[in-house]
């Protein structure tokens, strides 16, 4: 597992019930609180070559619950990669509102607190959305803080940045959560 360098703790399946979702609600016209519940699985993989890139990662679900709920309200697939000539993590997902996005930053294979952005419109981590959404929430930015604890548990905080057609204001959607292995 050092192949994986910083992502090596996450592999495996996770679950989480201290889920926050704060997004725009259009029937509040504003923002909405969402409690939530979770589970991540992540599968180690790799070598993948690129030339004299050399990629290992994991493959990951994740899918969210409203408190109380059954069916889903968010879910995504995609891959966390480490690059470790390079000193690069990444995170690249899709979402099936057609969302992509490969978001990214600087590690070493220790670290237990990685960073990784993303900003619409860069040919270097970026987000890409179908033409509705780029029309009428466009994300513009993303931001994501990931802490990995020594006693099975890591957390995140996400920051979404849209900009929504007719607004001035951006919008912060941010999501959190602290997940324990199962």
């Amino acid at each position: 597992m050092d192949e994986l360098g910083p992502l090596a703790p996450l592999a495996g399946t996770w679950e989480g019930a201290e889920g926050l979702d704060v997004s725009f609600s259009h029937s509040q016209a504003g923002a909405e609180e969402t409690p939530f519940r979770e589970r991540i699985s992540f599968e180690p993989f790799g070598p993948v070559n690129n030339g004299e890139q050399v990629l290992h990662g994991l493959d990951y679900r994740a899918s969210a619950w409203r408190i109380g709920e059954d069916d889903p309200f968010h879910m995504e697939v995609g891959y966390w990669l480490w690059d470790g000539a390079a000193g690069q993590v990444m995170r690249c997902f899709m979402v099936p509102r057609g969302s992509t996005l490969i978001a990214g930053g600087a590690a070493s294979p220790g670290d237990r607190e990685l960073r990784m952005s993303a900003e619409a419109g860069s040919e270097v981590y970026g987000i890409l959305s179908n033409p509705y959404l780029a029309e009428a929430a466009r994300s513009v930015r993303y931001e994501l803080t990931v802490r990995i604890e020594e006693d099975g548990v890591f957390s995140y905080e996400e920051d979404t940045v849209l900009a929504f057609r007719g607004e001035k204001e951006l919008f912060h959607h941010t999501d959190r959560n602290r997940l324990q292995r199962v």
